[in-house]
């Protein structure tokens, strides 16, 4: 051993000490922020005992599951069985060919949605993710990418993020899915959605979306990802591009979704 190796040896063993007094501090540090800061519910922000909804705004949330429109995925009063879709979806069918939602667009959903979307809530996405991967679980399943809904350059600008990218990058952590980010881009910046009629919309969007490489969507199975589905303009619009650009299918899966008054199924 050579002269200088006790005092190196020496030396690791002063940081290795300092490496777990610092490890304890960070862990003493933590225990003191979960008590002196307790877990709030993510949408009244009352103190709840861990992380998520507190139970009265739980027994609010609206989660939607079978039986429901094989084509929109709008819930039926009763089960009617396999396959059968919706009036709306023979009426006026989508360019997708399915669409699945966690939670209908209510009270707390709303909550939800909009402090994502304009509070900088990014801390929600995970669990609003979560939800959505279990929704869509199905359609994941039978995707060879996700896309998420892209903003225009100039609201992402403004905004800083993209509520659908940051949506569809939990479901992927979730699911082991791929994220195509870039299959889709916003070429036209277009007013808010909000207010407009299903028309309005729809010329709205129109023109909207272009697919950047027709290459990394032709063939494939896409399934695009947003926040909340309305009227369903903006997705039909985005499904339409894809679809011209040669996607061999595309779906639809968003955190929560309008239904109306339920009509019974075909």
């Amino acid at each position: 051993m050579d002269a200088g190796a006790p005092v190196r040896f020496a030396r690791l063993a002063r940081l290795g000490g300092l490496g777990r007094l610092a490890s304890a501090l960070r862990a003493g540090f933590g225990l003191v922020v979960d008590v002196a800061l307790p877990q709030l519910c993510a949408a009244c922000r009352e103190p709840i005992g861990g992380e998520g909804l507190c139970a009265a705004c739980w027994s609010k949330l609206s989660f939607i599951a079978p039986p429901y429109c094989e084509r929109l995925g709008i819930p039926f009063p009763y089960d009617p069985g396999p396959g059968v879709v919706s009036i709306e979806a023979i009426a006026d069918p989508p360019a997708y060919r399915r669409a699945r939602a966690a939670v209908r667009y209510g009270d707390v959903a709303s909550i939800l949605v909009h402090a994502l979307k304009y509070g900088d809530r990014l801390d929600l996405a995970p669990l609003m993710g979560r939800w959505m991967a279990n929704a869509g679980r199905a359609l994941v399943a039978d995707t060879d990418a996700i896309v998420p809904v892209p903003l225009h350059w100039r609201r992402h600008w403004a905004r800083r993020f993209n509520q659908a990218e940051a949506l569809a990058g939990m479901i992927a952590k979730e699911t082991g899915a791929a994220v195509a980010y870039s299959a889709l881009k916003r070429v036209k910046s277009t007013p808010q959605q909000v207010g407009l009629s299903r028309s309005e919309r729809a010329l709205n969007v129109q023109g909207a979306f272009r697919v950047p490489s027709e290459g990394e969507v032709a063939g494939r199975r896409l399934l695009l990802v947003d926040d909340v589905l309305t009227t369903g303009s903006t997705l039909d619009a985005c499904a339409r591009t894809l679809l011209r650009a040669g996607a061999a299918q595309v779906d639809v899966l968003v955190f929560a979704r309008v239904v109306a008054a339920v009509r019974p199924p075909i």
